[in-house]
């Protein structure tokens, strides 16, 4: 049975962009796959704990010799690297916020990176490699090659990054000046949200087109 990992991160609720993207492509992804399972995971109202000083010593402490917030925050890597492993895809719901990811995802990320778990011990290698990760974004501005704030957005270019040394290869999917609709500033540039908007969703249609049926 296929299975999907599902998660959103957008505080903005019925509002959020990629929200509506991620759910999209999951039911594009469920259609595709009959019978799949999910697992969903909502960081804005469920968020991850940071990486704290005992996440961070129990990368270099053998397991048998973890005390108790130390093996409480292994326990939480363990499963999120486990939801990963059990994932045939990942759908990931990225916001911009303040030119970059949520917080809530980088501790994601960061619970991600631990050598023996998602990373092999002896060889560096990522263990999470050959599952198909998709990122659905919403930017509320104008990132592109040619405008004033090029290279301001950081959350696309760190995430590839963040991930790397699990083996995952993220795809973005983006839909941006997501906030003309509502901001009377950028009311002259709803013409381009709506048609980058538009552009993102045939690409979410056209994910696993050629899909086996299970």
């Amino acid at each position: 049975m296929a299975h999907l990992l599902h998660i959103d991160s957008s505080i903005q609720g019925d509002r959020s962009i990629s929200r509506a993207l991620s759910a999209r492509a999951a039911a594009r992804w469920h259609a595709a796959h009959p019978g799949s399972s999910v697992t969903y995971r909502d960081l804005a109202i469920d968020p991850i704990p940071h990486l704290g000083p005992a996440g961070a010593e129990a990368r270099f402490v053998p397991a048998d010799q973890h005390n108790e917030a130390q093996a409480a925050s292994w326990a939480l890597s363990e499963q999120l690297i486990g939801e990963v492993a059990a994932a045939d895809t990942i759908l990931l719901g990225l916001p911009l916020y303040n030119f970059g990811p949520p917080s809530t995802v980088k501790a994601w990320v960061d619970h991600l990176i631990a050598p023996g778990l998602s990373i092999d011990s002896a060889t560096g290698e990522g263990k999470l490699g050959g599952h198909e990760m998709i990122v659905l974004q919403a930017r509320g501005g104008g990132y592109g090659e040619g405008t004033p704030r090029e290279g301001w957005d950081h959350a696309q270019p760190w995430l590839p990054h963040g991930v790397s040394l699990t083996g995952l290869e993220p795809r973005f999917i983006t839909a941006e000046l997501t906030l003309a609709d509502v901001n009377p500033q950028m009311a002259d540039l709803r013409d381009l949200a709506a048609a980058s908007l538009k552009a993102a969703e045939a690409e979410v249609d056209e994910l696993w087109a050629a899909a086996p049926v299970a």
